[in-house]
């Protein structure tokens, strides 16, 4: 049985965004939850359920283009100033002066952006995989495409027409099957392509990910997955019902954010901390060397044997560090 609160239901900055709560509301600050791609508040699950339990108020909202979230129409709706936007009007929703704000995968850019934007509202920024990096010195999308090629996803993302989406949409239970699935032990000095169609892996990490979900067959699959087959019905039922699309803009106010920041000072200026997860193939722990220097009060956190999707692979572990940082931090 999968135990979730009430979904409830709060009006934002010009939308109406879906959100789960639990925890006493008397508990300061709350933690408030922000998934990746392609997630939604359902990966926090167990975050939920034992920050809960430790007497912590907890708030995991689907964001913007995804779940039971409004989905805009315009790519500029979801840029950063929305997205961060979002979060400070479902504070202002639930009457919240200030919160910890958890991220991952892209969740974790914007809980980085969170204190850099809106300062008065952030108590606190844990970042899970994802690190807090400096501007880049050029557009990122041009840095990805001169490292990576043009079949690298985010590059492919930025074109529409090239059909990312649709591969996507209509290939949903197989972008979980192939996404939510343990890593391969590490034999090798570089991580393997996922298996497709049977043909063997590679030592080299396939970042074409709509071509990939496209020939890809679960029965050659040797990776274990992360999902029960009742939690992958919920992914892709909501996924089924919504489409990638929203989703994917976030990565299509890439050039656009970075075009907007070029007067915001990078430095996080409160308490923080960086979760790392040893196998994850895309947001290795040696990405967030240099933090130091933009985050004056940061901790570190390794998750050994864990890829990508840490809060579901290693759920007790990260609940627990979670718990333990926010009691010595915020007491």
């Amino acid at each position: 049985m999968i135990e979730m609160p009430p979904l409830q239901f709060a009006q934002t900055n010009g939308i109406r965004m879906g959100y789960y709560e639990a925890g006493p509301k008397t508990d300061m600050p709350p933690v408030v939850l922000c998934h990746g791609w392609p997630e939604i508040a359902f990966s926090w699950r167990h975050q939920l359920k034992a920050l809960s339990a430790a007497g912590i108020r907890v708030i995991a909202p689907d964001q913007r283009g995804y779940g039971a979230t409004d989905r805009p129409e315009p790519v500029e709706a979801y840029d950063i100033e929305h997205l961060t936007g979002d979060l400070v009007g479902l504070l202002d929703h639930l009457k919240i002066d200030k919160a910890i704000f958890v991220g991952h995968d892209w969740g974790g850019f914007i809980v980085w952006q969170m204190p850099l934007r809106h300062i008065d509202r952030v108590a606190g920024v844990v970042g899970v995989n994802t690190p807090h990096t400096n501007r880049p010195w050029a557009d990122p999308i041009e840095l990805l495409r001169a490292r990576f090629g043009e079949h690298m996803y985010i590059v492919q993302f930025q074109d529409p027409a090239r059909g990312a989406d649709k591969i996507f949409n209509s290939r949903v239970e197989q972008t979980f099957d192939a996404f939510m699935r343990k890593p391969v032990p590490r034999s090798e000095s570089a991580p393997p392509e996922l298996p497709v169609a049977g043909v063997g892996a590679s030592p080299r990490l396939n970042l074409a990910f709509p071509q990939m979900i496209a020939g890809y067959d679960a029965k050659h699959d040797p990776r274990t997955p992360i999902l029960s087959p009742e939690e992958k019905k919920v992914f892709v039922d909501t996924f089924t019902k919504t489409g990638f699309t929203g989703g994917i803009n976030w990565y299509r106010n890439m050039s656009r954010n970075w075009q907007r920041s070029a007067d915001i000072d990078q430095t996080v200026r409160v308490p923080s901390l960086m979760i790392m997860a040893e196998n994850d193939q895309v947001l290795p722990p040696s990405s967030t060397d240099g933090m130091e220097k933009l985050i004056p009060d940061l901790e570190k956190y390794l998750v050994r044997g864990s890829g990508h999707w840490t809060q579901q692979e290693k759920p007790e572990e990260v609940s627990a560090k979670l718990i333990e940082w926010r009691r010595r931090r915020f007491v």
